[in-house]
């Protein structure tokens, strides 16, 4: 198997620069989370290199459930200097828990912050700031854990968070969002909670061009494989989004120093 590189060699072409209007789904369980996933994402549309005739994209990150310094720290030992690309403004950090409930609690006054839960004023908080991003650019929007909202007893349903995502990928380049595929939520549908976030999980994988589905291996834990990523392609072939792209199953492992190292089945770590 090839050395560990800052982005996986298999994963590459799919956490690439996202095609226009596009919609990237990555899933995670307890025991797998999507969090090495989306630095190589960051890394990969940030770093990669450009036409000279290509305006260099820009992304958007919001996160629901991990606070900037999380990140930072993270992007720094890939490589990856968000601090600076923010200077660039090709970089924007969101913080949507800090101070979402409780007030005047966020980390940094350089953050700019979600402080009011109604689904309303987030979705105009956001379109604001897409707008004084976007420029000439491409620009990105980048959900992390924003199924959270739907546990957060602010009276979201599936609809209206759905609604909220129909309206914001209208105004971006692409979309790509985190959300939790734990089989408990997904499966049983016994109470309010479990039926919402089925309900969102679904309607937004029908929808998804790209869906990245990290689980743990079957056959639970092993000390040289993290789990198992699944990639799924959507019905979108014919409208030449992701033509050059297949379904694949690999396994992965996550190494102490953020290393990552993807490979297939019977190959070795």
């Amino acid at each position: 198997m090839a050395p560990a590189t800052k982005v996986p060699p298999p994963l590459q072409a799919y956490l690439a620069m996202p095609p226009e209007s596009s919609l990237l789904l990555m899933t995670s369980v307890l025991g797998a989370t999507s969090n090495w996933l989306v630095l190589r994402f960051l890394h990969q549309v940030l770093m990669q290199e450009y036409a000279a005739t290509e305006s260099t994209p820009a992304i958007l990150f919001v996160s629901f459930l991990r606070d900037a310094n999380f990140w930072m720290s993270g992007a720094k030992r890939i490589g990856l200097d968000l601090a600076k690309l923010e200077e660039e403004k090709r970089f924007n950090y969101v913080d949507g828990l800090g101070s979402l409930f409780l007030a005047g609690n966020s980390h940094s006054s350089k953050v700019s912050t979600l402080r009011n839960p109604d689904l309303h004023r987030i979705t105009e908080d956001l379109r604001t700031t897409i707008q004084m991003m976007k420029g000439n650019r491409k620009l990105i929007l980048v959900i992390d854990g924003l199924d959270f909202l739907l546990a957060a007893g602010v009276e979201i349903t599936s609809a209206a968070l759905g609604d909220m995502i129909m309206g914001l990928r209208e105004e971006v380049h692409a979309t790509a969002l985190t959300l939790s595929a734990d089989l408990p939520l997904v499966a049983r549908c016994q109470s309010p909670l479990e039926c919402e976030h089925a309900a969102f999980l679904v309607s937004i994988a029908h929808q998804a061009d790209i869906l990245m589905n990290l689980r743990m291996l079957d056959s639970g834990t092993a000390k040289d494989v993290s789990g198992v990523i699944r990639i799924t392609i959507g019905d979108t072939k014919e409208e030449n989004k992701t033509q050059d792209l297949e379904d694949s199953e690999y396994l992965y492992f996550v190494g102490g120093d953020n290393s990552v190292q993807v490979f297939e089945r019977g190959q070795s770590s």
